[in-house]
């Protein structure tokens, strides 16, 4: 959704708020799976031996003799394809995330998974190597331009500006872009499975991946053999309101977290000082149009301080990096190279985003009294980046097909839900609600960042490796300690936020 995004790091140290992607060992070449076609993949290292293929599914399920589209798949084979068990498919989250491209560039994999499973990857209906949602780039731009509405002016704007993005998707994309739901999806997922020839399905979802297979579980219960879902997304959220302070009660308190380190940390920039009364002077001068970005030289309203600066409070390794960006815009100071550019992200997350959530708001008084409650209820922060997702369909005329609510599933095996305690994406209380709702197993990380497994963690990795290779169900109420402290040196694991980009 976003245009580009910038990583806050810190200076004079490798604490890089960045996606960095393990790297996996080749796997052997195999043979194809009830008629997928697999190959080499294109542009790929061939020592990594990573195979692609598609499969064709139908792009209306009610009507699935009509128009196909196609869903791409990447696979690394088992490392110890003597003692294999069986193919797990993954997820990365999105919407929009490509599982294709992460299976190219590493093995999501650990331990005994690693070797005795081989790892698919899928990208979702609309995404990379199927077939793909397309909007032009300047109506992406024209909605990206506005931002967020500071009156009614700009909130009349931006209604008219997704208006015209929708027409736009539209008339590139056809009768795909009203057709990619989770719930198209999910069918999408059951047809990679039939075409695995396997029996039943072990996933491995994260972030948004997760309610490909929550809402799996309650559409095929007994088509599961194992099912691990870390950063999960809670579709039984009511009203925006519970998305928008969700979402900023979490940062809120990493914020508080980062300014109690700060005031018994030397070597925090802004130890000893009032950092709250600090931060209150950026918000005022931010929003009066005078605060500078010490990278850029360019005046930084509130919201661009929020996304490139503060959100780094939700990162332990970031903190002494952020304490100096403040330290840099309160005496006015560049702080060179501080922000990275990165690539934008694929367009599908508007049409799936608006189908799954469909969050509308009414008129800019709505909107103005809901920041409002947000700065009453999260005095420091006031506001996270993730709130941005709530102006996603206003006008957009997109129709909402999934229905929130909760899970209903019955039948199904034991199903593993991960949470970390200070994930500012999606956020703990959403994994604890769909635990609990679909009666699963829940393993909580102590720790910070957004998804957990294959990164800092033995205890999660172990937990769940277990879990693939023997069905052994994790112990009742595991938790696992926080790895993640200031200073300690650049994220080597795909958790680390940086802006907030799709889930």
């Amino acid at each position: 959704m976003r245009a580009t995004t910038r990583h806050l790091t810190a200076a004079g140290s490798a604490a890089v708020l960045a996606i960095t992607l393990l790297a996996a060992a080749p796997a052997a070449a195999g043979p194809a799976h009830h008629g997928i076609d697999w190959q080499p993949c294109p542009d790929t290292d061939p020592a990594e031996a990573v195979e692609c293929a598609t499969i064709e599914v139908p792009l209306d399920y009610d009507r699935p003799w009509g128009e196909k589209i196609e869903i791409g798949l990447a696979r690394r084979q088992a490392a110890n394809p003597d003692e294999r068990i069986g193919t797990i498919l993954m997820d990365p989250g999105g919407p929009g995330g490509s599982g294709v491209e992460s299976v190219k560039e590493y093995n999501p994999l650990t331990g005994q998974a690693a070797e005795r499973f081989d790892i698919v990857g899928f990208d979702p209906r609309g995404v990379n190597t199927s077939t793909q949602v397309l909007c032009g780039a300047e109506a992406v731009s024209a909605v990206d331009a506005i931002g967020v509405p500071t009156d009614e002016v700009s909130f009349e704007a931006l209604e008219d500006a997704n208006a015209a993005l929708t027409a736009d998707c539209h008339e590139r994309t056809g009768k795909l872009f009203d057709h990619v739901s989770n719930l198209e999806t999910v069918e999408d997922m059951e047809r990679i499975r039939r075409a695995l020839g396997e029996g039943r399905l072990n996933y491995l979802g994260y972030s948004y991946g997760t309610i490909m297979g929550q809402q799996y579980a309650e559409q095929y219960p007994r088509k599961i053999r194992t099912m691990v879902l870390d950063g999960n997304m809670d579709h039984s959220l009511e009203t925006v309101w519970d998305f928008m302070s969700s979402e900023t009660e979490a940062v809120e308190e990493n914020f508080d977290a980062f300014t109690a380190w700060c005031e018994g940390a030397p070597e925090c920039a802004l130890h000893g000082e009032d950092i709250g009364s600090l931060y209150e002077d950026l918000k005022a001068k931010a929003r009066a149009g005078t605060l500078i970005d010490p990278d850029s030289g360019e005046p930084l309203d509130f919201y661009s301080l929020s996304m490139w600066y503060t959100f780094a409070a939700n990162t332990p390794q970031a903190w002494p990096g952020l304490a100096e960006a403040y330290t840099a815009m309160r005496d006015g100071t560049p702080l060179l190279g501080a922000l990275q550019d990165q690539e934008a992200v694929p367009h599908l997350f508007y049409p799936a985003w608006c189908q799954d959530y469909g969050w509308e708001i009414e008129d800019y008084e709505t909107f103005a009294s809901l920041q409002r409650r947000l700065s009453e209820d999260y005095p420091n922060v006031e506001w996270t980046p993730y709130n941005n997702y709530a102006l996603t369909c206003i006008g957009s005329g997109i129709e909402h097909t999934n229905e929130r609510g909760e899970l209903d599933v019955d039948h199904a095996p034991p199903i593993v839900f991960i949470g970390s305690e200070h994930d500012p994406a999606t956020v703990y209380d959403w994994t604890l609600a769909s635990s609990e709702q679909a009666d699963g197993h829940l393993v909580t990380y102590e720790g910070y960042g957004h998804t957990v497994y294959g990164g800092v963690s033995d205890c999660i990795d172990e937990a769940v490796n277990a879990y693939f290779v023997d069905k052994t169900v994790p112990e009742e109420g595991l938790s696992c300690p926080n790895l993640d402290f200031p200073g300690a040196g650049a994220l080597s694991d795909p958790r680390a936020p940086g802006t907030a980009g799709p889930y």
